[in-house]
This record gives structure tokens, sequence and C-alpha cells, in this order.
């Protein structure tokens, strides 16, 4: 520690006093502030001064001129500021939010350059003074500062469900839907442990705040909450802000674009929300207006902007947007103020080209903060690298703050998750890999689902966990980290293994049995997904497991291969891994079958730690069970995917060796898979209530989410039973007969509806057919499904230059067959080229991409178009009625209308595929 060198002119000189003086006021302190203190400045010096009167000591605030002499002993306490003339900064004080502190046993300073180091100063100093058996220290130097300038939390004021008649992230603040939000008492609780950890900013998560929040003289009709509501919101908004700001912490609205309130969508007959709609001038000036009222009413607010999702995504619009409604949004609010201080805007680079986008804003406004995932909406990796690492380093030479999005975590949901050694080393990677000097944290389960957890505490639900007390070692280890992220390991351990020593009455042996646990406990759902899973987001859950065919087929879900490209160590996917054992080719890195026993092996030393640990406890007893179980989980789930894993590759092998012995060597694998997953079924049957806290139709892995179905392990289960027996069966069946791969799988007949557009026609699906009017391009095989149905003719041409529009009508429900040319991952803010194709319905940057129910492919590999890429079919859903379709920009295929109330059977259907990669799913359904 630097030698911090206060020189205090005459105060230390002044309180050269004897030994006898000091001891006869060794209880009695001065507190010697200035007259005029920021709130944060002063909650700061309160808290001390309850501190002190707390431990005997008689304490007067002295604020009547930083000069004044005293024969007490005396602690000043201010910012270099407050000194200015008659004390020296202190050296090496240069930092925001950092802090000195030196006493002797006199007199003693508190010294920072802003209000917020003061905070955490007296604060350090509280601390100081509880550790030290309620005494003030005589002879004590301290410095310390934070290394990530932004250190905050996320709370979603979101749902796990749609509101009728809405759509994802239309939520208006009312007490019916969030009687949390009015809850004074949980709100200082909160902000309380977001101070006590020392994070200064929180993010409030909503699809379209303003209409909650603010009033337009031009569009007063837009407000979605009565007049008692608004009241309600303008008050307890106020009230968060001012309490926030007292501790120190920064308040940030987050909001999507484009997204508008539901009465002013239904005024002027628009959606909420349309991806794929021009930018409308009419809705351009209600969200400029939107966020000028909003900036003029709550000045101290900050806004965290995604363009993104509810919008094209990477394009001219989104620049657009932000430079012309956005920024002068901001700044309309702010000239009415009467400010020329530009407050920070944040800018989430999801679903744009976030670095085309600063280029073009940062002409017209400078304080511009960036914002990326770390790991995308799951927790994978330490080692991040790729294109992924590129956008990130990228965005940190683009703005003074780049903040790392710690998002979703939709792999580690339900179960408690708590490794300081991987939290530790991640915040190192935001350092060292991302150059990043921001952290944004999310919940670390049940999002959607705040404030509550997930953990089952009595079977009808009166009793609910708070995230903020299930999930205290989350929130702690991510916050020390990001204060300062290079610690001594031995150090950490003695200090984590206390904090549980503490909690549980047990001695610090036991609490280092718990740390360890926790830390190989806390590298099961990392290493499974990003070896095993089909993609970082939400849409998939990866404790409730994965289907073989996902194992085995991974495109055919929409692969999001960035995972294995940036979000993971190099190594290799199942499908790799099988292939190059096959053609005895060396391996790469990570492997599944290495990452198979590892899990396990973390599995077993997890519950070993914990067991070692059980029957001991002495406080929180039934807390601890609940951690135990977890353990439990844990392993059931490693063990689960471990066998799967090691099936999916043997049934692999099968593609290639056209033998049945591979089946047969697969089946037992897949047996104990199925036993571990019914331990872990049991595990979970009376301890949780769902899986995941998201149970809308934008879950899909490893199977369709609606209506809070298929949340649970037990809703699982029988289906894990049937893929087994399914399995068991097939074989059985090939013994007999080869399967034929040239029958429809699904009985298909097109549907008339009336095509509103004149230029559209029809044309029948057939080898040889040309899907373009201006092109001579045929269809060369097609999957035996399609063979007669309707498409659509279209024109490349307009395709690549324009959205395309459809619009019919129809007498009963249909399904519109749409054909998406495959393409691989393009990196991030790259522009579509000339001869671009269009992008498939992607929830990783769409969550408005299974409006229709198209986010899944229905036939993968379905069409051979020339030396085109290969074409994979989602189907679109509409009732009875007349109805209008925007698709994206780019070469598709529309491949007709089928009776949209019949079941569809999705599958692969090989067209184009060489022999040797033939799909296999059938095994399994």
């Amino acid at each position: 520690m630097r030698n911090i060198g206060f020189a205090l002119l005459f105060y230390f000189s002044f309180f050269s006093l004897s030994s006898a003086a000091t001891s006869e006021h060794k209880k009695e302190l001065v507190l010697v502030v200035p007259k005029n203190m920021a709130p944060r400045f002063k909650y700061g010096v309160d808290s001390l001064a309850r501190t002190l009167l707390s431990a005997g000591y008689k304490v007067d605030t002295d604020s009547s001129g930083m000069g004044k002499t005293s024969k007490r002993r005396s602690l000043l306490i201010g910012k270099v500021s407050d000194f200015s003339g008659r004390w020296k900064p202190a050296e090496g004080l240069d930092e925001k939010e950092g802090f000195h502190i030196k006493l002797s046993a006199n007199v003693g300073a508190i010294q920072a350059l802003d209000d917020s180091g003061i905070l955490y100063g007296t604060l350090k100093l509280t601390e100081i003074i509880m550790e030290n058996g309620g005494l003030l220290p005589t002879d004590l130097q301290y410095e310390d500062h934070p290394e990530m300038v932004l250190r905050g939390t996320a709370i979603g004021i979101q749902k796990t469900h749609y509101l009728p008649g809405r759509t994802v992230y239309e939520y208006p603040y009312t007490p019916a839907e969030f009687p949390w939000l009015y809850d004074k008492k949980q709100w200082i609780r909160y902000l309380d442990m977001l101070l006590e950890n020392r994070y200064n900013s929180l993010y409030l998560w909503n699809g379209h705040p303003f209409a909650s929040l603010v009033r337009l003289p031009e569009y007063p009709y837009a407000v979605e909450v009565d007049e008692e509501t608004f009241m309600k919101n303008e008050a307890i908004f106020k009230f968060i802000t001012e309490e926030a700001d007292k501790r120190g912490i920064w308040i940030i609205q987050m909001f999507y674009n484009i997204i508008i309130s539901k009465p002013f969508a239904e005024k002027h007959q628009l959606k909420t929300q349309d991806r794929n709609r021009p930018i409308i001038p009419m809705i351009a000036d209600y969200t400029r207006k939107s966020i000028a009222a909003f900036v003029e009413k709550y000045p101290n607010v900050g806004l965290l902007v995604t363009l993104g999702e509810a919008m094209e995504g990477v394009g001219q619009d989104d620049v657009d947007w932000f430079t012309k409604t956005i920024i002068p949004g901001v700044q309309d609010g702010l000239k009415r103020l009467g400010l020329t201080q530009e407050p920070p805007i944040v800018l989430r680079a999801h679903d744009t080209d976030a670095p085309r986008v600063m280029k073009a804003a940062l002409p017209l406004y400078k304080n511009l903060y960036t914002m990326a995932k770390y790991n995308g909406e799951a927790l994978t990796t330490y080692t991040p690298r790729g294109k992924w690492a590129d956008l990130h380093r990228t965005l940190s030479k683009a703005a003074p703050v780049h903040i790392q999005n710690v998002h979703i975590l939709a792999n580690l949901e339900p179960f408690r998750y708590g490794s300081p050694d991987f939290i530790q080393k991640s915040v190192q990677a935001m350092h060292q890999v991302y150059q990043a000097n921001g952290l944004h944290l999310y919940p670390q389960a049940s999002y959607w689902d705040w404030p509550y957890a997930a953990d089952k505490i009595d079977n009808m639900g009166n009793m609910r966990l708070l995230q903020v007390d299930r999930d205290w070692l989350w929130y702690k280890a991510w916050a020390r980290y990001a204060w300062k992220a290079n610690r001594d390991k031995v150090k950490e351990n003695d200090y984590w293994s206390g904090l549980f020593a503490r909690q549980f009455g047990v001695n610090k042996e036991a609490g280092l049995a718990i740390v360890k646990s926790y830390e190989e406990m806390g590298e099961i759902a990392p290493k499974l997904l990003r070896r095993y899973g089909i993609t970082d987001g939400n849409r998939q859950t990866l404790s409730l497991g994965m289907f073989m065919t996902q194992l085995i087929n991974p495109y055919r879900y929409g692969l999001f291969t960035l995972l294995y490209e940036s979000e993971a160590p190099e190594g290799e996917m199942i499908i790799d891994y099988a292939k190059k054992e096959w053609n005895k080719e060396p391996h790469i890195g990570e492997t599944p079958i290495q990452v198979a026993d590892e899990v396990k092996e973390h599995g077993r030393k997890a519950v070993e730690g914990i067991e070692a640990v059980q029957g001991k406890v002495q406080h929180h007893k039934e807390e601890f069970e609940r951690i135990r179980n977890d353990m439990y989980c844990y392993q059931a789930l490693a063990n689960f995917y471990a066998e799967k894993a090691r099936a999916a590759i043997a049934v692999l092998r099968y593609k290639y060796s056209n033998d049945i012995i591979d089946l047969q060597q697969a089946l037992p694998y897949l047996e104990r898979s199925v036993e571990h997953y019914r331990q872990l079924t049991e595990l979970t049957r009376h301890s949780y209530w769902y899986a995941n806290s998201m149970q809308t139709t934008q879950r899909k892995i490893p199977i369709r989410g609606v209506d809070g179905k298929y949340k649970t392990w037990e809703e699982l289960l029988p289906l894990y039973e049937e893929e087994l027996v399914h399995f068991r069966q097939q074989i059985d069946s090939l013994k007999g007969a080869p399967r034929r791969a040239d029958v429809a799988v699904n009985q298909l007949q097109s549907v008339e509806v009336k095509l509103e557009d004149k230029e559209l026609e029809y044309y029948s699906l057939t080898k040889g057919a040309n899907p373009y009017a201006d092109t001579p391009a045929s269809l060369s095989d097609l999957a035996p499904d399609l063979i007669g149905l309707k498409g659509v003719r279209l024109r490349q041409r307009k395709l690549i230059d324009t959205l395309t529009s459809i619009r019919f009508s129809t007498t009963k429900p249909v399904k519109l067959l749409v054909g998406y040319f495959r393409q691989k991952d393009l990196a991030f803010g790259a522009e579509r080229s000339e001869n671009s194709y269009a992008p498939a319905p992607d929830l990783e940057h769409d969550a408005s991409a299974n409006d229709y129910g198209q986010s899944e492919v229905f036939i993968a590999n379905a069409i051979a178009l020339g030396d085109q890429p290969a074409v994979d079919i989602h189907t679109y859903s509409f009732a009875a009625g007349k109805h209008s379709l925007t698709l994206p920009k780019g070469q598709l295929l529309l491949l007709g209308f089928i009776d949209g109330t019949i079941e569809l059977k999705n599958y692969d259907a090989n067209i184009g595929v060489p022999p040797d990669e033939r799909n296999i799913d059938w095994l399994f359904e």
C-alpha cells in the first residue's frame, strides 16, 4: 500500500496531546464535515455516526468550518475541494469513488475526490470498527478504489407470461401486475444490499416504460395506465431514484426499439412492434417526445437503449433511429431543463451494428457508453475468444465505458450458483480479453419471476424465497471482483470460507468445504452448454435436458455456432467428434468425451464436499439442505448428459458404419441417462416450482414451452422414456428391414387462399420448377412432402432490394411455408451482400421470431436450388381472416399454404446432403 502522506498542516501538530488525554477521551469523537453535504455524503456520515454510537462512543458532528480546532479526538471527512488551502490532497488520490483513510490516536481523516468516495470510505471505516470489536483504530492507513467504473444489477419489470392482447416485453407498470414495484420496504432492502456490495448502478428492464411514466400533450391517449396508477408510478419512481442516490446508485431505465404503447397502436391501427416495418414518422415523433418528457421529468435517470430485436437489426434503420430519434429526444429534454452537460446514454450492442452506430452518433452526442453480453444469455467460459471478443474490444475503444452484460443465465436456472473461482476468472477475462470497465449483472435465476426464486417452500406457493436472500453469494461474488479482480487465491478461500462458517455456524474447515463444493458445482453447467448446447440463449433450458436428435443433429434446431466459436474454449461438438473418430483424425481442444468425464467428477466432488459438512450445521439448516439438494441435482444432471453424450457418439458412428452393433452399444448409455433423469426428477419434485422462469413460446429446447407447460422435470421424464422405448423398437425393426427415405413424412395438401397482390402467382412444386419470375433457377430436388403443393412465385431482385410483403385472405386456418437459405452466422456488424439471403427466424436476436410459431425448422434440408445453400422450411400460422405478413429483405421462398389445423412432424429431409451425412433422427422419432 502506498504511503498516503497526508499533510494536515496544523491539525496533526495541534493534536500532539498526552497519552493520558487520549485515554480520557478515547470514546469521544468529533466528526468534522463541510457545511453542505450531498445526499450520499451525508448518508455515509450518518451511517458511521450510528455505528460509533452503538459502539458506545459519544459522537458530535461539527460543520461550522473545516478549520475549527477541538481538543477531543476528531475525524475529518471531506472531498479534496472541501479542504482547499488547508489540506494537501493525499498522494495518489486520483480515482473516482476511491478514498483514503488515515487514523492516529488523536485525529484522523477520510478523503476522496467525490461524494461516492466519501460514502465508500465511511462505510469501509464502519466495517473496520465492527471487525475491531467496536473500537476505532488508533493507527490505520487504508486506501481503495474500484476497478470497474460501473457495477450494476438488473431487475426485469416483466413477467413469466405474456399479458392478454400483448406480446414480448409489453408490461405496463401497474400494482396488479407488479405489486412488489410499490413496496418501499423491499426497495430499501434491495438498495441496501447493493450498497453493501458497492454496486453503483441499477438497470430497470422494460419494453416501453414511457407510457407508464410520462404523459405527452400531443399524444395523451398513449398512456397505458389509469390516473391513480400513473400517480403511484410517479411517486415510486421518485422514491426509488432518491433512495438510490443516497446510496451512490445510478438508476438506468432500459427500453426496446421500436415498441409503442398499446393504446397508441390501437388508435392508429398499428402493431405495438413489428420488426420488419420501416420507420414511420409518427412513431418516431411519439418516441422522441416520450424520451424528451422522460429526461425532463427524471434528469438523473439514465437510459439503456436496445436498438435491435424490435426493429430490423443490422442496417441503416437502427443508425437513423438512434441518431434522429433517440439522441434528439434526450437533447430536447436537456434543453427544456436548461442543461448542457450530457448524461450518459448506454448503447446495447444487441442485434445491431454497434460500432457503426457509434461512429454515426459520436459527432452528435459525446457521452455514449456501450454494453454487450458476456457469454450470451448464459455463463459458459472465462476464456472468451473469436469474433465476439473482437466486437467487445472494438466497442471498448469506441466508448469511455464498455459494460459487460452477464445476461439471463439460462443454463444456470434454477439451481443455486456462486462459484467464486469461476466468477473471479470471468471478471478477469472481462478486463484482459474484452478490455471492459463495467459490469451489468442479471439475477442468477428466475429473472422473469422477480423478486421470487423458483424454490418450492410449501405446496401451495404461499411462501416464496426472495432472490435477494437466496442468491446473496451471486451478488457478493460478482461485486467483489468487479471492485478488484486480482486477489490472492489463498486469501480468497479464507474470505469465502469465513462467510460460510458464520452463515451456517461451522468452523473454517467446513466453510472451505462448502466453497469447494460450490466451485466444483460451478463448472458443470458452463461445460455442458458450451460442449453440447444448441444456443447460448434463453430458448434453451439446460437443466431440463436435451433429446437425442438435438445432440446428433443440432443444425436442425437452429444451432447458434457463436456458442462454440467464441463462448467456449477451442474444442469440438459431438457431431465433429464422431466424424473425426470415424475418419481417425486427431481431436482438437476440449472434446465431448472429456467434458462427460469432467462433469461427472465435478458432480462427485461437489456432493462429497457438501456431505462432509452435513451434521455440523448450527444455523440456517433449511437453507443448507436446499444447497445440499442442489449439489445432488447438479450431479444427476451431469451424469444424465455424460451418458447421453456417449450414446450420441455411438449412434453417430452408425451413420458412417451402417452397423447395427453401434446402435446396440449406444443403448446402455441411453438407458443410464434416463435413470439419472429419474433421479433428477425426484430431487426436484418437491423442491422447485419450475426449471425456467420464461414460460412462453420463445422457449424451444428441449421442447416448445407454451402456457406454462413443460417447465418441470416431471413433465419431461415421460418424453425421455418414450425416446428410449422408440430407440429400442427401431433397433429391433432394423434387424428385419432397412428404412426407406423416399416416402413423405407429412401428407400435405395445398389450401387455396386469396392473394391480394396481383403481381403474385402460384406455381406447382416439382423438380425443375422455377420459384423466381426473373431468374432461370430451378428446383433440382425437394422433400417428398412438398411435391404438388402450390408455391408463390416471387422476383429475386425485389426480394433483395425491399422487404417482402404478402397480403391474403383465408376462410380457414392456414400455415404458410417459407423457405430460408441456410447461412453460416455472419460476423457481428457485417452488412448483407447484394446477393444475400433473408435471415431465418432467430430468437437469439429477435424476440418476435415466434409470433406466428415460425421459429422452429419444420423441414430441414428440404430443397435444392442450383448451387444455392440448403433450404430449411419454417411455418407461419394464421387464423381465418385477412392478413398481412412482412418478411425481411433477402432471398427466400414462399412454398404455399397448407391446412393450419393439422399436426406436423418436424424432420430433416436430407436433400443435397452427402450420403455419409444422412439424417438418422428417425431412430428416436
